[in-house]
This record gives structure tokens, sequence and C-alpha cells, in this order.
């Protein structure tokens, strides 16, 4: 039986890159690495223009006392300059521009850990996990190291998010094909500091060989189970993720740690065991590169901070003038202005577009109320009428229909025949109550 939730939809998956091993791109001339790659403050930068680094040196940090994760330097070579550049989420944050000397000059505080797993308490594992900078890298962001110490005492199960349900990306599946062996000791380590013996592997069923080879190697354990799911989107959501595997509902405003689970990407389990098998950081990660203007669609294996122009041109350049560029999914993902944009440790794809992905074919989007959009919500909401509250600046009714607990999944959107482009909507009046909530907080701390 395949596991699944209520809700979603069967959108085209265009998995063109399933049978492209991970290749790794050519070094990079340049190196622009933003630091701000996590939920939480950015890092300060720790190195000045003209210090020569090594690969894997921290070139930026933050305080223990502040949620955030270190940067680390993914080349050896020259700090040219240390700029303000602006994040696709609108934030200006400092990137440190470093030119690649090609050498790959190790950082010697580069060390694994020499303990076995047995014998590594939960404290030095957090320790190990914040210094090598490791978020989650499905796109969220959040740091590692704080997800485990929220979940400590509170959960019994860690779930391996395999799912994979956005259309073109296939990083996580030629991850699991390629190097499951390292995915699954950094579920054991992870295990460990959680203190349980359980975890939970899921996979969607429309990817039977990393199914067949992660059973394969987890068929001695006790702890670890391959789960197969329902290939759905957005089956990858955590929260219908839980309620698929466990017939439980996060109740709004709650973590799935509120209900016993903590949920883990597989490409964060590989980062975790590189760090403690040779102390790599978080210099690196795979990427899709696909969409119909793409000659060669790709995964590769990149340097955090080079630029998308890069992987464009060892993909064999455009097949034709591209209309949009999206880093992520298509559905979840976040358009981009900039070509010259940087990878960084959550950029799970890099899509480009012609008109015929990019635009709708709807000259005035209109709400003809078919009700498609409540049918598909995995949430259970009622998407176009938050929509339609949010487009007159009512943000309080749009509270009201549940606007703060919409996953920003894009399944209204995808499914409107009227091409109302609902969850933008939505987003903006998400938004807006954070920032009123924000305001109103100010206000009473000052009484």
């Amino acid at each position: 039986m395949a596991y699944t939730f209520s809700g979603g939809i069967h959108v085209e998956e265009y998995k063109n890159t399933r049978k492209c091993r991970i290749e790794t791109l050519p070094p990079p001339k340049t190196v622009i690495i933003p630091l701000s790659q996590h939920i939480g403050a950015p890092a300060v930068a720790t190195v000045i223009p003209g210090e020569e680094v090594t690969l894997g040196q921290k070139i930026g940090n933050v305080a223990e006392e502040m949620l955030g994760c270190p940067v680390h330097s993914s080349v050896s070579g020259k700090v040219r300059e240390i700029v303000k550049k602006t994040l696709p989420t609108g934030a200006s944050v400092d990137h440190v521009v470093i030119e690649n000397d090609m050498k790959d000059t190790p950082c010697p505080d580069i060390k694994p850990i020499e303990k076995k797993l047995t014998d590594v308490s939960t404290e030095e594992i957090v320790s190990v996990i914040r210094e090598a900078g490791i978020v989650g890298m499905g796109g969220a962001a959040f740091p590692t190291y704080a997800k485990i110490n929220s979940a400590l005492g509170k959960v019994n199960r860690i779930i391996i998010n395999c799912a994979e349900c956005e259309p073109f990306i296939t990083a996580n599946h030629r991850l699991l094909l390629e190097h499951p062996a390292s995915v699954i000791n950094g579920i054991k380590i992870l295990l460990k500091a959680l203190g349980v013996h359980t975890a939970w592997i899921a996979v969607e069923d429309n990817k039977p060989d990393a199914i067949e080879k992660l059973e394969e190697l987890t068929e001695d354990s006790r702890m670890i189970t391959v789960k197969v799911m329902k290939t759905k989107y957005p089956q990858g959501d955590e929260r219908q993720l839980i309620y698929a595997l466990t017939g439980q509902e996060i109740p709004t405003g709650k973590l799935p740690a509120d209900v016993g689970c903590v949920i883990f990407n597989a490409e964060t389990c590989a980062a975790v065991y590189k760090a403690f098998a040779n102390g790599t950081p978080s210099i690196s990660r795979v990427v899709t590169v696909d969409g119909d203007c793409i000659k060669r669609p790709k995964n590769l294996l990149v340097p955090v901070g080079t630029p998308v122009t890069d992987l464009v041109e060892f993909c064999g350049g455009l097949a034709k003038g591209p209309y949009k560029l999206v880093s992520g999914g298509p559905m979840m993902g976040m358009a981009q202005w900039d070509p010259e944009m940087p990878v960084t440790k959550s950029t799970s794809a890099v899509l480009l577009f012609s008109e015929r992905f990019g635009k709708k074919n709807v000259k005035v989007p209109t709400c003809i109320h078919c009700g498609r959009c409540v049918n598909h919500c995995p949430m259970h909401l009622m998407p176009m009428y938050i929509a339609q509250f949010s487009k007159i600046g009512d943000f309080t009714r749009a509270e009201e229909y549940g606007a703060m607990s919409c996953v920003e999944c894009g399944s209204c959107s995808y499914n409107c025949p009227g091409g109302v482009e609902i969850v933008q909507h939505i987003r903006v009046a998400k938004a807006a109550i954070k920032t009123e909530k924000a305001r109103l907080a100010a206000l009473n701390a000052q009484k």
C-alpha cells in the first residue's frame, strides 16, 4: 500500500534527468557566497578583501545565542570584495566574492570525528552540525542543529523526506541511487543525536529503483524502514507527509515535534554524514538543471556560490530564449531576475522556461467559482476567498479564512482555469498579517 493524504494534485512530472548521473561541475573562476543562506540572522564576515582563504574555511559566523549558521568558502583563493546584493526574498545582505586559485587547498581545521558514534554525545553532534553550517537542503534552509535542539525529548521518530514531488527535480533521486549509504549513515547520526530508535525513509512510488536500493540496504536494520508514498503533489510538504504516514494532523501554529515527528531532507542527512566522516562543512550540493530552454539537462554537484550562468554553460547553453528563470521547483520555487545569481545551500534546481511553460494563456485572470482550488487544497482551505480578501486589502478576513495555514504549495493556482495567481495573493496576505502582528508586538513591548 502506498501512503497518501487527502487533496493535492497530479502534476506532469517532467523528470527528464531521472537517468542523468550526478556530474561534478568544473571549478568556477569566481564564487559569490551570500552570508545569509539560512532562516535566522545573517552571518557576519570573518574575512576581509585581499585575504587568502582555503577550501572549507569559515568566512562568516553567527553569534551562538542567535539562530543562524556559519558560512564557509567553497573554493580556495583570494577574497576580492564583500558586497551587498539583493536576495530573491528582497533582503539586502553581504556576499563574499572569492577568486578561485584552482588549488582546492583544504582548510587545516577540517578534521573527521575520531570517536565512534556510540561514544559521541548529543551535544557533540549538535556542535559538529552547527559548525558545519548544515541547513535543511530541501528548500526551507532551517538550521539543522536548531531543529534537533527543538525536537529533543519531544519526538519518537525521524522521517526522511525523499518524496521530491516537484516537477523536474531529480537531485534527491540521483543521490539515493548513487550515494545511498551517505544518506543512511546520516540518518544513524541523527537517530543518535535525538535518542530515538525509529526512522522512516519516505519515497514516492515513481522512484522504484531508489526504493529497491534503500530496502536492500536497510533490510537488516531494526530502526530504519522504507515507506512507499503515492506519487502526488505536495506529498513532500511536512504536514501532508506526517498525515499520510501517521494519520495525525498538525494543529495550526504547531510543529511536527508536537505530534512526535521530526523531518529531515535526504541531502541534509548526507551532509551530516560528510561532516562526521571527513569534517566537510556544507560547501556544495546537487542541483538539477532543466527546463525547455536548457540544451542538455543534467544533475550537477555544484560549489556553493557558483553563478547560475556557469551551470547553464556546462549544460550546453540555451536552446531558446528564456522567459523565466526559477530557483527550485516550478510549483514552490522563486522566479529570479539575475542570471548571475549564486547557488546556495538550499538551491535544489535551476530551471529555465520559455513562454510555453512560463505564461498562462489567460488575458484577464478571473475567478469563475468552479471550486477546484477547494477540492485540491491539501490544507482543506477555501483559497479563492483568501485570495479575494487579500486583493481588496482585507487581511483580517483573510486571516479568519485560514491564510496563515496555507503552505503555499501552489495547487490552487495550478488548477485555476481562470488563470488567477491565487497563491501569490495569499502570500501577500500572509506577509501583511505577519507585519501587522510584529507592529502590534512592538507597540505592546513599549508599554
